[in-house]
């Protein structure tokens, strides 16, 4: 199997051969669910970060005795995969307050699934000063309260030694997205996307080692130009290739994201010269924002507005989970002001889990025939 291949397989959590490899040789593994979380505490105190996702979940009948039906399907569907036992192989979880349904989820996981170490980091809803001040209190706190529980070390250097393996995975991606902008594309949306949520379930040296090899097959490879329109992806959180398929499978070629498990996440660069822990405050606090920053909205537009120009896209699809309303109010200004700037943009609303397919193609088929050809 090659590098590529590997990393196209992004293994389910119940088999997932580098979780069962790690912690086979007295590993742990510490869950976390948003960008906002910075990856490299739990990487330097020699734990494994996985990011929660709920790929394959096809019901929700035990998250809804918590959760009513009018909470979004992604927490529900997370949920339910830990109500089902299916995150046991987690020695603990670290959520964030990115909004009110996923903390709700921090509730009801500690009180049903008893996780043995489980932690909130709370983050500002705005960029300024004292929140600065404030988030890095947080994840001080986070460190300490892991290093203790887990009776492990976390030094200055450790932190440092992180920050250079992490950034080394955000340059290897940002070189994946810079091949994805070519007109002859060597690579899909989806199968690109693939290879971003591997990041989130192995240890990271052996992803970036992994992807080193990935990226020379992919320059190898002979492009790809018989789609009918370049697209750029944004909105609600993507944590698997269906709904991309689904899109390519229309004529589609996805070849950008504004995506919290995309490029939001790795567009950026922790500072290797600064004190690492106020290095990895100030990258994650100011980086692309969240819809959940107030006040932040004209840098999300200029973030979507430049992907989109780089990337020579002829259209936006801004997807949003069903009662995700971070991205619902988003999503709609986004539109408004991206069709003003000439970029051609639909809002497609869904569930996590891809259901009601038929109503997806039909929309993406309106939409396609709308662009194509610009």
């Amino acid at each position: 199997m090659t590098a590529l291949e590997e990393l196209f397989r992004v293994p389910h959590r119940t088999e997932n051969p580098y979780i069962k490899d790690w912690k086979g040789n007295g590993g742990r593994v510490i869950g976390f669910t948003c960008s906002y979380v910075p990856e490299e505490i739990i990487h330097a105190a020699g734990l494994l970060p996985y990011r929660i996702e709920a790929r394959g979940c096809r019901e929700t009948d035990l998250a809804d005795v918590y959760m009513h039906r009018f909470n979004c399907t992604y927490a529900r569907c997370i949920l339910q995969e830990g109500l089902s036992d299916r995150y046991d192989f987690l020695d603990g979880m670290c959520l964030l307050n990115g909004c009110e349904q996923i903390r709700r989820l921090y509730e009801i996981w500690d009180a049903e699934h008893k996780t043995d170490y489980m932690y909130m980091v709370t983050i500002p809803h705005s960029v300024y000063d004292e929140g600065l001040a404030w988030y890095r209190d947080e994840i001080f706190n986070f460190k300490e309260k892991l290093t203790s529980d887990f009776a492990v070390r976390c030094s200055k250097k450790d932190l440092q030694n992180s920050i250079q393996v992490y950034n080394e995975t955000r340059r290897l991606i940002r070189e994946l997205y810079e091949l994805r902008k070519t007109k002859d594309v060597p690579i899909s949306g989806s199968e690109a996307l693939r290879i971003v949520l591997s990041a989130y379930v192995m240890p990271r040296e052996t992803y970036n080692e992994l992807l080193k090899l990935a990226l020379h097959e992919v320059r190898s490879r002979e492009g790809n130009s018989s789609y009918k329109a370049r697209l750029l992806v944004g909105g609600s959180a993507v944590d698997g290739p269906e709904l991309f398929e689904l899109i390519e499978g229309m004529g589609g070629m996805i070849v950008a994201d504004t995506l919290c498990c995309g490029s939001r996440q790795f567009d950026m660069t922790v500072s290797e010269d600064a004190d690492p822990l106020d290095a990895l405050t100030r990258a994650y606090y100011v980086k692309n924002p969240c819809p959940r920053m107030m006040n932040e909205y004209k840098s999300r537009l200029k973030y979507t507005i430049d992907a989109a120009q780089a990337a020579s896209v002829d259209g936006v699809i801004l997807q949003k989970i069903v009662f995700c309303d971070n991205h619902a109010v988003d999503g709609t200004m986004l539109a408004d002001d991206l069709e003003a700037a000439g970029i051609p943009t639909m809002v497609m609303e869904r569930d996590h889990m891809l259901t009601d397919t038929g109503r997806l193609r039909t929309r993406v088929e309106a939409f396609m025939e709308r662009i194509a050809g610009r």
